[in-house]
Protein backbone atom coordinates (compact mmCIF):
# COMPACT_ATOMS: atom_id res chain seq x y z
CA UNK A 1 0.00 0.00 0.00
CA UNK A 2 1.41 3.10 -0.89
CA UNK A 3 1.70 6.50 1.54
CA UNK A 4 -0.68 8.20 -0.23
CA UNK A 5 -3.12 5.44 0.52
CA UNK A 6 -1.91 5.39 4.61
CA UNK A 7 -2.32 8.94 4.55
CA UNK A 8 -6.09 8.97 3.11
CA UNK A 9 -9.73 8.75 5.23
CA UNK A 10 -11.15 5.77 4.45
CA UNK A 11 -13.68 5.38 1.56
CA UNK A 12 -16.14 3.38 3.78
CA UNK A 13 -15.79 2.47 7.05
CA UNK A 14 -17.84 0.04 9.25
CA UNK A 15 -17.47 -0.16 13.02
CA UNK A 16 -18.13 -2.99 15.36
CA UNK A 17 -20.87 -4.54 12.56
CA UNK A 18 -23.23 -6.94 14.31
CA UNK A 19 -25.83 -9.14 12.61
CA UNK A 20 -28.30 -11.14 14.19
CA UNK A 21 -31.07 -12.95 12.83
CA UNK A 22 -33.56 -15.76 14.66
CA UNK A 23 -31.13 -17.69 16.52
CA UNK A 24 -27.91 -16.92 14.48
CA UNK A 25 -25.45 -14.95 15.10
CA UNK A 26 -24.11 -13.83 11.81
CA UNK A 27 -21.25 -11.46 12.45
CA UNK A 28 -20.06 -9.80 15.75
CA UNK A 29 -18.10 -6.90 15.98
CA UNK A 30 -16.53 -6.68 12.69
CA UNK A 31 -14.61 -4.02 11.63
CA UNK A 32 -13.49 -2.96 8.17
CA UNK A 33 -12.04 -0.14 6.51
CA UNK A 34 -11.55 0.27 2.49
CA UNK A 35 -8.90 3.35 1.56
CA UNK A 36 -8.98 5.07 -2.15
CA UNK A 37 -6.93 3.21 -4.33
CA UNK A 38 -6.66 0.13 -2.46
CA UNK A 39 -7.47 -3.50 -3.05
CA UNK A 40 -9.33 -5.24 0.45
CA UNK A 41 -9.48 -8.80 0.00
CA UNK A 42 -12.23 -10.62 2.70
CA UNK A 43 -11.24 -13.95 2.93
CA UNK A 44 -13.45 -16.59 4.36
CA UNK A 45 -14.74 -20.24 3.65
CA UNK A 46 -18.84 -20.62 3.13
CA UNK A 47 -20.44 -19.09 6.20
CA UNK A 48 -17.76 -17.01 7.46
CA UNK A 49 -20.09 -13.60 7.09
CA UNK A 50 -18.82 -12.21 4.15
CA UNK A 51 -22.02 -12.66 2.05
CA UNK A 52 -23.89 -11.02 5.55
CA UNK A 53 -20.79 -7.94 5.75
CA UNK A 54 -21.73 -6.84 2.08
CA UNK A 55 -25.18 -7.10 2.51
CA UNK A 56 -24.80 -4.80 4.88
CA UNK A 57 -22.52 -2.15 2.59
CA UNK A 58 -24.96 -2.84 -0.49
CA UNK A 59 -28.20 -1.83 1.54
CA UNK A 60 -29.66 -5.20 1.58
CA UNK A 61 -29.11 -5.92 5.20
CA UNK A 62 -28.82 -3.28 8.44
CA UNK A 63 -26.76 -3.97 11.27
CA UNK A 64 -27.92 -5.25 14.66
CA UNK A 65 -25.03 -3.13 15.68
CA UNK A 66 -22.59 -1.00 14.61
CA UNK A 67 -22.34 1.93 12.14
CA UNK A 68 -21.33 2.64 8.89
CA UNK A 69 -19.71 5.29 7.68
CA UNK A 70 -18.84 6.96 4.24
CA UNK A 71 -15.87 9.88 4.27
CA UNK A 72 -16.35 9.94 7.69
CA UNK A 73 -20.26 10.64 8.30
CA UNK A 74 -22.31 7.59 9.48
CA UNK A 75 -24.87 6.86 6.99
CA UNK A 76 -28.14 4.76 7.01
CA UNK A 77 -27.70 2.67 4.33
CA UNK A 78 -31.55 1.05 3.32
CA UNK A 79 -31.61 0.29 0.08
CA UNK A 80 -29.23 -0.80 -3.22
CA UNK A 81 -30.20 2.41 -4.53
CA UNK A 82 -29.13 4.24 -1.43
CA UNK A 83 -25.75 2.52 -1.54
CA UNK A 84 -25.32 3.50 -5.65
CA UNK A 85 -26.04 7.63 -4.58
CA UNK A 86 -22.76 7.02 -1.99
CA UNK A 87 -20.85 5.83 -4.84
CA UNK A 88 -21.33 1.80 -3.56
CA UNK A 89 -21.50 -0.57 -6.29
CA UNK A 90 -21.78 -4.22 -5.94
CA UNK A 91 -20.75 -6.78 -8.85
CA UNK A 92 -22.43 -9.87 -7.77
CA UNK A 93 -20.84 -13.45 -8.67
CA UNK A 94 -23.93 -14.13 -11.14
CA UNK A 95 -23.11 -10.38 -12.47
CA UNK A 96 -26.82 -10.16 -13.22
CA UNK A 97 -26.50 -9.64 -17.36
CA UNK A 98 -29.45 -9.90 -19.15
CA UNK A 99 -29.05 -12.57 -22.01
CA UNK A 100 -31.66 -11.42 -24.13
CA UNK A 101 -30.79 -8.13 -24.23
CA UNK A 102 -27.80 -6.20 -26.20
CA UNK A 103 -24.48 -5.18 -25.10
CA UNK A 104 -25.45 -1.56 -25.42
CA UNK A 105 -28.74 -2.23 -23.12
CA UNK A 106 -26.79 -3.93 -20.75
CA UNK A 107 -24.46 -1.41 -19.76
CA UNK A 108 -26.53 1.60 -19.59
CA UNK A 109 -29.76 -0.03 -17.93
CA UNK A 110 -30.63 1.67 -15.25
CA UNK A 111 -29.01 5.11 -16.58
CA UNK A 112 -30.68 4.86 -20.33
CA UNK A 113 -29.52 8.15 -22.35
CA UNK A 114 -32.73 9.28 -23.70
CA UNK A 115 -34.21 11.78 -26.26
CA UNK A 116 -37.19 14.07 -26.73
CA UNK A 117 -38.76 15.56 -24.06
CA UNK A 118 -41.66 15.29 -21.52
CA UNK A 119 -43.85 11.82 -22.18
CA UNK A 120 -42.37 11.54 -25.78
CA UNK A 121 -38.91 10.25 -25.13
CA UNK A 122 -37.26 6.83 -26.09
CA UNK A 123 -33.52 5.70 -25.67
CA UNK A 124 -30.58 7.31 -27.67
CA UNK A 125 -29.33 4.16 -28.96
CA UNK A 126 -26.34 6.02 -30.86
CA UNK A 127 -24.89 7.00 -27.80
CA UNK A 128 -25.85 4.07 -25.83
CA UNK A 129 -23.79 1.48 -28.49
CA UNK A 130 -20.62 4.45 -28.03
CA UNK A 131 -20.56 4.64 -24.70
CA UNK A 132 -20.78 0.52 -24.10
CA UNK A 133 -18.32 0.00 -27.18
CA UNK A 134 -15.87 2.64 -25.70
CA UNK A 135 -15.55 1.57 -21.94
CA UNK A 136 -16.03 -1.90 -23.45
CA UNK A 137 -12.72 -1.45 -25.22
CA UNK A 138 -11.26 0.51 -22.63
CA UNK A 139 -11.29 -2.06 -20.50
CA UNK A 140 -9.50 -4.64 -22.58
CA UNK A 141 -12.73 -6.02 -24.48
CA UNK A 142 -11.38 -5.02 -27.61
CA UNK A 143 -12.72 -7.79 -29.68
CA UNK A 144 -16.41 -6.80 -28.96
CA UNK A 145 -17.47 -4.10 -32.01
CA UNK A 146 -21.58 -5.00 -32.63
CA UNK A 147 -23.12 -2.85 -29.00
CA UNK A 148 -26.50 -5.20 -30.60
CA UNK A 149 -24.25 -8.72 -29.57
CA UNK A 150 -26.84 -10.39 -27.43
CA UNK A 151 -25.24 -10.18 -23.34
CA UNK A 152 -25.86 -14.08 -23.59
CA UNK A 153 -23.16 -14.47 -26.40
CA UNK A 154 -20.52 -13.28 -23.62
CA UNK A 155 -18.73 -15.31 -21.93
CA UNK A 156 -18.38 -15.07 -17.75
CA UNK A 157 -15.39 -13.36 -17.61
CA UNK A 158 -16.56 -10.67 -20.33
CA UNK A 159 -19.45 -10.21 -18.61
CA UNK A 160 -17.71 -9.53 -15.49
CA UNK A 161 -15.70 -7.04 -17.68
CA UNK A 162 -18.83 -5.10 -18.64
CA UNK A 163 -20.24 -5.69 -15.27
CA UNK A 164 -17.26 -3.68 -13.91
CA UNK A 165 -17.08 -1.14 -16.65
CA UNK A 166 -20.87 -0.16 -16.28
CA UNK A 167 -19.93 0.42 -12.48
CA UNK A 168 -16.96 2.46 -13.19
CA UNK A 169 -18.51 4.44 -15.96
CA UNK A 170 -21.26 5.77 -13.53
CA UNK A 171 -19.48 6.73 -10.92
CA UNK A 172 -18.62 3.77 -8.19
CA UNK A 173 -15.80 4.66 -5.50
CA UNK A 174 -15.81 1.58 -3.74
CA UNK A 175 -16.77 -1.56 -6.02
CA UNK A 176 -17.29 -4.80 -4.04
CA UNK A 177 -16.65 -7.78 -6.31
CA UNK A 178 -18.22 -11.25 -4.85
CA UNK A 179 -16.24 -14.02 -5.53
CA UNK A 180 -15.65 -12.98 -9.58
CA UNK A 181 -13.28 -15.04 -10.56
CA UNK A 182 -14.85 -18.55 -8.99
CA UNK A 183 -15.97 -20.20 -12.02
CA UNK A 184 -13.71 -18.53 -14.30
CA UNK A 185 -10.46 -20.15 -16.51
CA UNK A 186 -7.16 -18.97 -15.52
CA UNK A 187 -6.99 -16.20 -19.07
CA UNK A 188 -10.36 -14.87 -17.43
CA UNK A 189 -9.83 -14.94 -14.44
CA UNK A 190 -6.73 -12.89 -15.09
CA UNK A 191 -8.77 -10.28 -17.05
CA UNK A 192 -10.79 -9.97 -14.14
CA UNK A 193 -7.50 -9.33 -11.68
CA UNK A 194 -6.50 -7.07 -14.47
CA UNK A 195 -9.79 -4.83 -14.23
CA UNK A 196 -9.33 -4.76 -10.40
CA UNK A 197 -5.38 -3.37 -10.96
CA UNK A 198 -7.10 -0.69 -13.07
CA UNK A 199 -9.73 0.26 -10.62
CA UNK A 200 -7.51 0.67 -8.16
CA UNK A 201 -4.76 2.81 -10.28
CA UNK A 202 -8.19 5.11 -10.83
CA UNK A 203 -8.58 5.47 -6.73
CA UNK A 204 -11.03 2.80 -6.34
CA UNK A 205 -11.42 1.17 -3.38
CA UNK A 206 -12.16 -2.02 -3.90
CA UNK A 207 -13.50 -5.10 -1.98
CA UNK A 208 -12.53 -8.22 -3.35
CA UNK A 209 -14.09 -11.12 -1.78
CA UNK A 210 -12.97 -14.79 -2.48
CA UNK A 211 -11.89 -18.13 -1.46
CA UNK A 212 -8.91 -18.23 -3.53
CA UNK A 213 -5.81 -16.80 -1.48
CA UNK A 214 -4.04 -17.07 -5.00
CA UNK A 215 -5.82 -14.55 -6.61
CA UNK A 216 -6.19 -12.49 -3.48
CA UNK A 217 -2.35 -11.94 -3.19
CA UNK A 218 -1.89 -11.16 -6.99
CA UNK A 219 -3.77 -7.86 -6.19
CA UNK A 220 -4.35 -6.82 -2.27
CA UNK A 221 -3.17 -4.64 -0.82
CA UNK A 222 -4.73 -5.29 3.05
CA UNK A 223 -6.49 -8.94 3.81
CA UNK A 224 -9.65 -9.29 6.36
CA UNK A 225 -9.97 -13.15 6.87
CA UNK A 226 -13.83 -14.06 8.81
CA UNK A 227 -13.82 -16.80 10.56
CA UNK A 228 -17.66 -17.76 11.89
CA UNK A 229 -18.91 -14.20 11.84
CA UNK A 230 -15.17 -12.56 13.06
CA UNK A 231 -12.51 -11.23 12.11
CA UNK A 232 -9.76 -13.79 12.54
CA UNK A 233 -6.75 -11.42 10.89
CA UNK A 234 -6.03 -8.28 9.44
CA UNK A 235 -2.94 -7.70 7.54
CA UNK A 236 -0.99 -5.98 4.59
CA UNK A 237 0.71 -7.72 1.77
CA UNK A 238 3.98 -8.93 2.17
CA UNK A 239 2.31 -9.49 6.02
CA UNK A 240 2.08 -13.59 5.54
CA UNK A 241 2.99 -16.09 3.19
CA UNK A 242 0.25 -17.91 0.74
CA UNK A 243 0.25 -20.92 3.44
CA UNK A 244 -0.26 -18.93 6.21
CA UNK A 245 -3.26 -17.35 4.67
CA UNK A 246 -4.84 -20.90 4.11
CA UNK A 247 -4.12 -21.80 7.17
CA UNK A 248 -6.26 -18.64 8.75
CA UNK A 249 -9.15 -18.96 6.52
CA UNK A 250 -11.71 -20.97 7.53
CA UNK A 251 -10.61 -24.72 6.15
CA UNK A 252 -7.39 -24.01 5.97
CA UNK A 253 -6.74 -26.01 8.92
CA UNK A 254 -8.86 -28.72 8.12
CA UNK A 255 -7.05 -29.15 4.81
CA UNK A 256 -3.43 -29.51 6.79
CA UNK A 257 -5.14 -32.02 8.83
CA UNK A 258 -7.00 -34.19 6.07
CA UNK A 259 -3.34 -33.75 4.08
CA UNK A 260 -1.13 -35.77 7.35
CA UNK A 261 -3.96 -38.02 7.70
CA UNK A 262 -3.56 -38.92 3.82
CA UNK A 263 0.37 -38.53 4.86
CA UNK A 264 -0.16 -41.28 7.21
CA UNK A 265 -2.77 -43.53 4.94
CA UNK A 266 0.04 -42.94 2.44
CA UNK A 267 2.71 -44.60 5.14
CA UNK A 268 0.75 -47.16 6.71
CA UNK A 269 -0.37 -48.65 3.22
CA UNK A 270 3.31 -48.72 2.10
CA UNK A 271 4.72 -50.19 5.43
Amino acid sequence: MTAEVLAANPLVELAQISKRFTGIEALRDVSVRVFPGEVLCLLGDNGAGKSTLIKILAGVYQPSAGTVSVDGRVVRISSPRDARKLGIATVHQDVGVIELMSVARNFVMGAEPMKGWGPLKWLDQERASKVALEHLHKVGISHVWDSGQLGGTLSGGERQALAIARAMYFGARVLILDEPTSSLGVREAATVLRLITQAKARGVGVIFITHNAHHALKVGDRFTVLIHGQVAADFRRGDKTREEVLNLMAGGEELESLELELDDETSATKS
